[in-house]
């Protein structure tokens, strides 16, 4: 598995509009990766960013820890927040 603390903008941003595999419980569903945005900080570390994926069921999954799924990266397991009926954010810091 990829560690999370090791990833960056520059591992996702070539990856913008791709499927990625979100897997609920014994059930997964494809959401593009329609976001990859950097959080201004102060200078020092890995600098912050956020990722936005679009798909996925309706009502939206509740916030918490998915396996997340691309070819490239692996599998990931991220805190999804719902931002929109669609929409799920990811924030690394």
């Amino acid at each position: 598995m990829t560690d999370l603390e090791a990833l960056t903008t520059a591992d996702f941003a070539p990856l913008l509009h791709e499927p990625f595999r979100i897997s609920v419980d014994e059930q997964s569903f494809d959401a593009e990766l329609v976001e990859v945005t950097e959080i201004p900080r102060e200078p020092g570390g890995r600098t912050p960013f956020s990722l936005v994926f679009q798909g996925g069921p309706n009502p939206p999954l509740r916030q918490r820890i998915y396996r997340v799924e691309h070819e490239r990266l692996g599998a990931l397991e991220i805190f999804l927040v719902p931002i929109a009926p669609d929409r799920y954010e990811a924030v690394f810091t």
